[in-house]
C-alpha cells in the first residue's frame, strides 16, 4: 500500500509520524495533508534516508542540483559538490547527470546520503543512447519507460519528467513566438525526438504505464515544465499556461492511482507575476505541492543569479510554493564549482526561511524572534548557532571584530544598541510579547 493510499484509509505510518515530529506538527496533520493532495513525503528503500515531508503548512524545502555534464566532469568531483549541499543542510538532492559513470555516482549518493534524492530520468536515457549508437535521437519508448522504472527501484525519492509536453503544447509554442523558445535540457530534447519522430509524447500516452512504476516503489511524481520561461518576457504566455492546464489533469490521474504528485514551474518571472504564477498553479493542479525554480525576477544578474533566485524564491514561498531548487552563482553562464553549490543552497534556504516567516509559520517566526533577542544581549555563541550560516558568520565575525567581547563590527563602541537599552528597557518588551 502507498503511502497515499495509507493517508485515505486514515492509516498512520512511520513516515507520517517521524517527518510530523521534524515539522512541528502533528501525524494527523501530516495524513490529512496528504490525503488531501497538498502534502508529499519524500522516502527512499535506502534504510539510511531520512524521508522529507513538503506542502502546504511545512517548512519551505530547499533542492540542490548536482551532476556530471561536462566531459572533463568526474563522480568524485561530483562529490566534492554532493558534500557542499550537504554541508550547506540541503534538505534534498537531485542526480542530474547527463554523461560518465552516472550509475555509479548515483549509487555512490543512494548509498551515503540521508536525504531523499531525485533524478530526471530522461537525462541517463538519452545518455545511453548516445554512447550505444553516437546520437541520443535513437531512443524509444520503451526505453523512456525501462528507465524510470530502472531508477525507481533503486531507491530515488522522487522521478522528474516531462508527460505535459504534447504536440499541441509545442505548436503552441511555435505560435507564440518565444524569445527563449526552451530552456529545459530534458524537455528540449524530449521535443526534439517527438519532431523528429512525428510522434506525440511518450510520457503522456504511457501515463499509466509510468504511475503503475510509481505505485509499485512508490515514488512521488514530480512533474517537470517543458515551457517553463527561460526570460521573464515568456512568462504566463500561453504555451507555459497549456501543459500546466494539462499537468492538472494528470495530477488527479495520478493520485486516483494512489500516486502522489508534485510540480515544477518556473524559472524567470516578473516580481508582479510570482504570485499569479503560484496561485495560477494551485488552483489547476487541485493545490499539489509546487517546487519552483527560482523564481529568477531579471534576466540581468549573471554571476549573481543565486541573488536573483533567493529574491524570487522568497516571494513565492511567500505566495505559497513548497520547494525551492536552488540556484548558484554560475547559473547561465557556466557549471557551478563547489563553492558555488554551497552559496547557492545557503541562498534559497534564506528564502525559504524569509518567505515562511511571512507565511505567519511560527517555529521560523520564533527563530528570528530569538535571533533579536541574541543580538541585543551581545550573545555571539547564541548568534552563530542561530544563523542559517553560523560557519559564515562567525569567520566574519572573528576577521573583522575589533572586540570579541560586545559590539558588533557596525558601530563598535557607538553601538546602538549599548546607547539605549538602559533607557528603553527591551527586555520589558520582550517579557510582554511572551
Amino acid at each position: 500500500m502507498t503511502i497515499l493510499e495509507s493517508a485515505r484509509r486514515g492509516e498512520l505510518t512511520p513516515e507520517m509520524i517521524r517527518v510530523a515530529e521534524k515539522e512541528g506538527v502533528t501525524p494527523e496533520f501530516i495524513c490529512d495533508g496528504i490525503a488531501a493532495g497538498n502534502i508529499v513525503i519524500l522516502k527512499s528503500s535506502r534504510p539510511q534516508v531520512d524521508p522529507v515531508a513538503i506542502g502546504k503548512g511545512l517548512f519551505t524545502k530547499v533542492s540542490a542540483s548536482v551532476g556530471m555534464y561536462e566531459t572533463t566532469d568526474t563522480p568524485d568531483g561530483e562529490w566534492e559538490k554532493v558534500e557542499q549541499a550537504l554541508k550547506a543542510h540541503t534538505d534534498t538532492l537531485m542526480d542530474l547527470s547527463v554523461r560518465g559513470d552516472i550509475e555509479g555516482l548515483r549509487e555512490r549518493i543512494l548509498s551515503t546520503v540521508t536525504c531523499p534524492v531525485g533524478t530526471l530520468p530522461m537525462y541517463q536515457t538519452l545518455a545511453e543512447a548516445e554512447a550505444k549508437s553516437g546520437s541520443s535521437v535513437h531512443i524509444t519508448a520503451d526505453d523512456m519507460i525501462e528507465m524510470i522504472e530502472r531508477q525507481a527501484k533503486e531507491g530515488v525519492a522522487f522521478l522528474a519528467m516531462h508527460p505535459g509536453t504534447t504536440l499541441s503544447v509545442i505548436q503552441r509554442a511555435k505560435e507564440e513566438g518565444r524569445i527563449d523558445p526552451l530552456v529545459s535540457y530534458g524537455g528540449s530534447h524530449l521535443i526534439g525526438w517527438m519532431l523528429l519522430n512525428k510522434t506525440e509524447n511518450p510520457l503522456y500516452t504511457r501515463f499509466d504505464e509510468i504511475i503503475a512504476i510509481c505505485k509499485k516503489y512508490d515514488v512521488v511524481l514530480s512533474f517537470a515544465d517543458g515551457m517553463r520561461p527561460g526570460c521573464i518576457a515568456d512568462s504566463l504566455d500561453a504555451a507555459q499556461v497549456e501543459e500546466l492546464v494539462l499537468l492538472g489533469s494528470l495530477c488527479r490521474r495520478a493520485r486516483e492511482a494512489g500516486v502522489q504528485v508534485m510540480v515544477k514551474g518556473p524559472g524567470h518571472v516578473p516580481l508582479d507575476e510570482i504570485e499569479t504564477t503560484v496561485k495560477l498553479q494551485k488552483k489547476l493542479c487541485h493545490g499539489a505541492p509546487y517546487f519552483v525554480f527560482g523564481c529568477l525576477p531579471t534576466d540581468t544578474a549573471a554571476g549573481m543569479d543565486h541573488v536573483t533566485s533567493a529574491i524570487g524564491g522568497a516571494i513565492a514561498a511567500y505566495a505559497g510554493a513548497d520547494f525551492l531548487c536552488y540556484v548558484t552563482p554560475a547559473e547561465h553562464i557556466g557549471m557551478p564549482s563547489p563553492e558555488d553549490v554551497y552559496e547557492g543552497v545557503m541562498a534559497s534556504r534564506i528564502a525559504a526561511h524569509a518567505g515562511d516567516v511571512a507565511k505567519g509559520h511560527e517555529q521560523a517566526i520564533k527563530w528570528d524572534f530569538d535571533m533579536s533577542v541574541a543580538r541585543r544581549e551581545m550573545d555571539w555563541k547564541k548568534q552563530f548557532a542561530l544563523s542559517i550560516d553560523p560557519e559564515t558568520a562567525e569567520r566574519v565575525w572573528r576577521e573583522r571584530s575589533t572586540s570579541f567581547t560586545s559590539e558588533c563590527t557596525m558601530c563598535g563602541k557607538y553601538c546602538a544598541m549599548r546607547i539605549v537599552e538602559k533607557y528603553l528597557r527591551p527586555n520589558q518588551n520582550q517579557e510582554a510579547r511572551q
